[in-house]
């Protein structure tokens, strides 16, 4: 599931419990959600809706987790604290299928100020800039090569590995970084994401290769890599673009 896809569904958990009478009318316009690590997302919507409703946050944060409970996809809602919400999904490695089905959309939003890029050189992993650019043609280059390999887009569920989980708890915090440098009207916060989103493809590309190596035959997790591949591929774009640059395949 994609952050959209949750914050649709404590939304729509909410719309329950306002029918069922445990919440007065109040459906949130937005989810604000906060990726903890792959498939873990936090949410302060009970927070908010008690302070509206003027009712104890843990109650509202309870009869919205009930309503979560069961539902596709969703593999826990707990509460912690005064009324925090968490959201754990089933096989997190899907988002990876999730952004290809969003495409260029995903994470975007408007409001990010252009320019807040880095220098061109020197084109070294000292440079962040060069290391983001990078990636992106590294994730690039895999979709040629796996094409040419006839390695298909394959099921990321199958993703397991930590440093696999890194990077999809990454992807998974990109939407929340770039609403966050559009809000505050500042593209450091977008800028140093994409860093990080880079770093960590960095260590999956080194340590999970989704292209054979030596005599290796193409198998599924190749596959489920290269789809890993793709989306770290229009996360970057779509972050490069947000802040004024033009992705380059080949650097």
């Amino acid at each position: 599931m994609t952050p959209t896809e949750v914050s649709g569904a404590v939304a729509a958990a909410v719309r329950d419990a306002v029918r069922d009478g445990d919440l007065a009318a109040g459906v949130p316009d937005e989810v604000p959600l906060t990726a903890f690590g792959p498939g873990s997302y936090g949410t302060p919507v009970a927070l908010r809706l008690a302070a509206a409703q003027r009712r104890p946050a843990l109650e509202v944060a309870n009869a919205i987790a009930g309503r979560l409970a069961g539902r596709p996809r969703i593999a826990e809602a707990r509460v912690s604290g005064p009324g925090f919400l968490t959201v754990v999904v089933e096989r997190p490695g899907t988002l990876a299928a999730g952004i290809l089905a969003e495409g260029p959309a995903y994470g975007r939003v408007d409001g990010v100020m252009l320019g807040g890029g880095w220098p061109d050189r020197p084109r070294t992993f000292d440079n962040p800039g060069f290391s983001v650019r990078y990636a992106y043609a590294r994730a690039a280059a895999v979709q040629r090569r796996a094409e040419a390999l006839g390695i298909p887009l394959g099921d990321p569920g199958l993703l397991q590995q930590a440093d696999e989980g890194v990077l999809l708890a990454a992807l998974a915090e990109l939407p929340s970084r770039a609403a966050q440098a559009a809000r505050e009207r500042d593209p450091v916060p977008l800028r140093r994401h994409l860093e990080r989103v880079a770093d960590a493809f960095h260590q999956v590309y080194e340590h999970c290769p989704a292209l054979p190596v030596g005599d290796e035959k193409p198998g599924a997790m190749h596959a489920a890599r290269r789809t890993l591949a793709e989306a770290v591929r229009i996360a970057l774009a779509g972050g490069l673009n947000m802040i004024g640059e033009s992705p380059r395949e080949r650097i």
